[in-house]
Formats: C-alpha cells, sequence, structure tokens
C-alpha cells in the first residue's frame, strides 16, 4: 500500500513534468556548485606555503572563483525553492480539488457512512499534511542523494582510502533511519486518525451547541473532548519522539565518521599522501557526505505521515459514485411515476421498505403518510437516486431512473425540505442558486413564498448576504426561502417533505395555497406529519414498517376506520 501511495502522489506530477524538469537541473547545479567550494579552498590552503611563499595572484582568483560559485549556490537554491513550492502548491491544489468533485458524485450512502469532521480533515488537514511532505521531500530528498553522490566523486579524486573510510561508515546511518521509519509510521497513522475524530467531535458540538446548553452537556461533552484530545495527544507525541531522534542519533554517527576521517586523513598527509589543503577538502567532504543522511532521516520521516495522509485522502477519492450511465432524457410536461416491486435497506440485513408497488399517473397529487421511521421520506431518496433501490425498479414516464440522465432526472424534480439550506450568499442568490432569473422573477417568487416583506426588512433587502449559522432568518423564515426557490422554476416533478414544519399557521395557511397552484398540473409529492395539510390529495399513502397498509383519499380512509383513521383522530381528538 506504501508504493502504491507513493506512485498515485508523484502521477499528480504528470502536469507539471516541465517545472519538475527544471527543479531537477537546478538541485544538481546547486549540489555541483555548493561541492566545488571545499575543493577550491583547499587549493587556496596549498597556495599559503609559507612566510613569505604566498601566492597571491592564484589565492585572489581562487577567492574569486569561490565568491563566483556561491552566488550561483545562492541562485540555483532561490530557483529550486520557488520551482518546488510551485509544484507541490499546486499539486495539493488539484489533490484537493479532485476530493472535492468526488464528494459532488458520491451517493448519500458513503456520504452517511462517514463522518462529517472525517471527510473535511480529509480534504484539508490531511492534503496539508502531504503537501507539506511532499515540499520537504522535493526540497531535500533528491539534493540530498545527489549530493552524496558528487561527495564520493570528490573524495575518490583526492584519495581513495579516505573515500572508503567515509563510506564504509555511512550504513550506520541507514540503520538508524530504518529503524526509526519503522516507528513513526505506525504512531502518525494513529495520529491522523484521532485528529479525524477530534475534528468531527469539534464540528459536532459546535454546530450542535444550543441542544447541549439545553440539556447541560458541557461537562460531559469537555470529558469525551478531553478524553479524544488526550488520545491524539498521546499518538502525536510518540510520532514526535521517534521522529525526534533522528537528528541526535545520526549527529553521533556524523561525529564518528567525521573522527575516523580526519584520523585517517592526518596519517596520509604524515604519509605525504595528502597535501593540507586536500585535508581540509576531505574533512568537509566528509561532514557534507553525512548530512544528507540527516536530510534523507528527516524526510522518510516526513513522507510518512505524508503517505498516511495520502492514503486517506485516495481512499475518499475510490469511493464508488453514483453510476450514471443512463442516455434517456425525460420530456418536459407531467410525468408519471411507477414503484415496481421495490425493497431497500440502509443497513444489510434490516429491510426497511419491502416489495413496494405504487403506480401514479400524471398529474395526481400523492401524499404519504406514517409514523416516525415508516419508510417516507426514503420513498422520496430512492426516487431522486440519492440511494439506489436494493431490488425492483423505479419508472418515471416508463423509463427505468437507472436508464436516466442524472441531470434529467435531477432538473426534473423540484423539492422542499424540512431541513433548509442557505448558502453563505445573498438572498437574491439564495433563491436562484446559480439559475438566471431577472428580479422581477425573484420577486414574485418571493412574494408567492410570502417572504417578501421579511425580505425587505433585512439592512440590504435582496442584497443582504445570509448565513446557514447566523441569525438574521429564523428557521421559519430559512424554509420559506427554500418554498421560494422552488416556486421560480417550477419543475415537472415536485417534492415537498415536511415543507411547512417550522412555519407558523397563519403562514402555512397562505402557503397552501400557492402550492395548491404551483401542484397544479403536475404530479407532486407530500410527506406530511399535519394530516390537514393533504386532506385535498388524490392519494393518501399510509405507511408502517416500510409497507403501504393503506391507500386512497381522506374520506376514503377515514371511512374504512383503519390505520390513517386512527392516525388522525389522535391528532385531533382534543378538537373533536
Amino acid at each position: 500500500m506504501y508504493k502504491e501511495t507513493l506512485k498515485r502522489c508523484l502521477f499528480y506530477l504528470r502536469r507539471y513534468t516541465l517545472e519538475f524538469v527544471l527543479s531537477l537541473l537546478m538541485a544538481f547545479v546547486y549540489v555541483i556548485a555548493s561541492l566545488y567550494i571545499p575543493l577550491a579552498a583547499g587549493r587556496a590552503v596549498d597556495l599559503l606555503l609559507g612566510e613569505g611563499l604566498v601566492d597571491f595572484a592564484s589565492l585572489f582568483s581562487q577567492l574569486v572563483l569561490i565568491l563566483i560559485t556561491a552566488a550561483v549556490c545562492f541562485f540555483s537554491q532561490y530557483l529550486l525553492s520557488r520551482l518546488n513550492n510551485r509544484i507541490v502548491y499546486r499539486l495539493s491544489g488539484d489533490m484537493r480539488a479532485d476530493a472535492f468533485r468526488k464528494l459532488q458524485v458520491l451517493p448519500f450512502s458513503c456520504l452517511d457512512s462517514h463522518r462529517q469532521g472525517d471527510i473535511v480533515a480529509r480534504i484539508i488537514t490531511d492534503v496539508d499534511q502531504v503537501s507539506d511532505g511532499l515540499l520537504l521531500g522535493f526540497s531535500q530528498f533528491f539534493t540530498a542523494a545527489l549530493t552524496i553522490l558528487v561527495t564520493v566523486c570528490y573524495l575518490f579524486s583526492l584519495d581513495f582510502i579516505i573515500a572508503l573510510v567515509v563510506i564504509l561508515l555511512s550504513p550506520l546511518s541507514l540503520v538508524v533511519a530504518a529503524f526509526i521509519a519503522r516507528k513513526t509510521h505506525k504512531h502518525f497513522k494513529a495520529t491522523a486518525e484521532k485528529r479525524s475524530v477530534q475534528t468531527d467531535l469539534t464540528d459536532e458540538y459546535i454546530s450542535d451547541s444550543a441542544e447541549v446548553i439545553c440539556y447541560n452537556l458541557q461537562e460531559t461533552c469537555q470529558r469525551n473532548f478531553d478524553s479524544v484530545n488526550e488520545a491524539w495527544a498521546q499518538s502525536s507525541w510518540k510520532g514526535t519522539f521517534y521522529s525526534s531522534l533522528v537528528n541526535p542519533v545520526t549527529r553521533a554517527v556524523n561525529s564518528i565518521v567525521y573522527a575516523c576521517a580526519a584520523f585517517s586523513g592526518s596519517l596520509l598527509v604524515l604519509a605525504s599522501r595528502l597535501t593540507a589543503g586536500g585535508l581540509v577538502s576531505a574533512l568537509a567532504y566528509a561532514n557534507q557526505y553525512t548530512k544528507p543522511f540527516n536530510d534523507i532521516t528527516g524526510v522518510i520521516t516526513e513522507l510518512q505521515n505524508a503517505i498516511v495522509c495520502a492514503s486517506r485522502v485516495f481512499s475518499l477519492l475510490d469511493e464508488k459514485e453514483i453510476e450514471d450511465s443512463g442516455t434517456a432524457v425525460l420530456s418536459d410536461g407531467a410525468l408519471d411515476v411507477e414503484f415496481r416491486n421495490v425493497s431497500f435497506s440502509y443497513v444489510e440485513g434490516q429491510n426497511l421498505i419491502k416489495d413496494f408497488s405504487l403506480s401514479i399517473r400524471k398529474g395526481q397529487h400523492v401524499a404519504i403518510v406514517g409514523p416516525t421511521g415508516a419508510g417516507k421520506s426514503t420513498v422520496i431518496n430512492l426516487l431522486m437516486r440519492y440511494y439506489e433501490a436494493g431490488s425492483g425498479s423505479i419508472l418515471i414516464d416508463g423509463i427505468p431512473i437507472r436508464d436516466i440522465r442524472l441531470s434529467s432526472l435531477r432538473k426534473s424534480f423540484g423539492t422542499v425540505l424540512q431541513d433548509s439550506f442557505i448558502r453563505n450568499a445573498s438572498v437574491r442568490d439564495n433563491v436562484t442558486m446559480g439559475r438566471s432569473f431577472t428580479d422581477d422573477e425573484v420577486i414574485e417568487a418571493c412574494r408567492k413564498a410570502h417572504v417578501h416583506n421579511i425580505i425587505m426588512r433585512l439592512e440590504k433587502g435582496y442584497d443582504t448576504v445570509l448565513s446557514d449559522d447566523e441569525g438574521l432568518l429564523s428557521a421559519g423564515e430559512r424554509q420559506l426561502i427554500s418554498i421560494a426557490r422552488c416556486m421560480i422554476d417550477l419543475p415537472d416533478l415536485l417534492i415537498l417533505d415536511e415543507a411547512t414544519s417550522n412555519i407558523d399557521t397563519r403562514t402555512e395557511q397562505l402557503i397552501q395555497k400557492s402550492f395548491s397552484a404551483m401542484t397544479e398540473g403536475r404530479t407532486s409529492f407530500v410527506v406530511a406529519h399535519r394530516l390537514s395539510t393533504i386532506r385535498n390529495s388524490d392519494i393518501i399513502l399510509v405507511m408502517r414498517d416500510g409497507d403501504i397498509v393503506e391507500a386512497g383519499s381522506h374520506d376514503e380512509l377515514l371511512a374504512k376506520g383503519g390505520f390513517y383513521h386512527e392516525l388522525y383522530t389522535s391528532q385531533f381528538a382534543s378538537a373533536d
């Protein structure tokens, strides 16, 4: 899995091949230039032959050469940093965009099976960790590897004995790196999981703060948060502890290598196989040679964390999408709907809807009633293809919904749900939802939804910026905005799922008149708990435990004296 994840990360580089090649070129120039400086410095030392024997002309030319080489190092490193930042942050931007794009095509079953905070953590925090790890990898890994190779060449050019001493001791650093890498991977993986749990917990407590305060759950929530926070801290501490061992341990190894190089180099100088300047250069290279191993071990540690986070992002990208292989397009006008022996379950083995069949003619108004958990909203979810039916088929205008293009299917529906959605945008944008309508059309829709006067009381009217978590509008007023959103462009199929649940009785009566006009000549589905709002429906479906137990008009169902009669009389017993 590690190799596969790394391969997929590198696959994103295909869009930035030119920048990557330039980055490698700049890294090569930087390494060659930076490693030439010790060689030039050693030659300068050899020009200091003794009192009165200094070759000032040659010494000056060596110093100028060192200065020019240092300038080349500076500019190549600057360009290398710019290129690496450009590659990594654009790459992480592409990865985050792909993850967000994936969310747009995931079925509700997938979104429901993941915690909201976990999804947010994958798209934001985990991608940040990936970009940080890859940036360190690009910045140091190739440069370090090239430094080791070029340093070996320079050492052999000085003397093969001192080169062998340095090379033979280098595996010590690799052994240390391998040990630390194994330890850190496990703890960084646990840290990423604990971080997503804490993100989800924090999001839950903030969004549901009113309920927490109402039921005096502050201390319970604090204990839960402290528990998760402590688990995150422990896993993070252990991962950081092992990764922090990299520097001191590899420095100790480097000191051993340097001491051995100095000892062997001194013997070579005494044997006249190496000059004093050559020893200076060799010791500089011995120090340069061990430093990249520090960088590589640090990179490996960070890459462990980045790969763990990348695997979480890729697991989201690998989730199965809604199959949109249909090619049929629904025609304009009223449509008929048919359920044929449909069965469905949210949890495998626990059927919610069993062998559900229903035929609805064009233009009919269908009300679905029943106790909580009977499957009312589930019928709507299946109709919209938010979920796929386990067996059976649903047909619209005689076409199975799997054969209908999703864009056409969704465009044919207009929905007003119990939970209203408000974008962080102006009132006008919340009504139009990206569609093109004139101001007069927006105002007319809001008048029909009886929300125009409410909007005009806002500071900037239709230009007032709304947010779902601020207090400018009440729950009922936000629901009126949702109703106006549906009324502005009436589609052929309407779904009203507890559309007036948060609206006062007087406004509800006015809205019902608008609904009556809105649904005229259109096939509509109404999910309701208030039975007074669905008396005039053509068909009332009474559901219990996923089955249709009764069907008929309001008067017919009351005359039967069955389950609908029981529901109706329980609501109006006090009035009777």
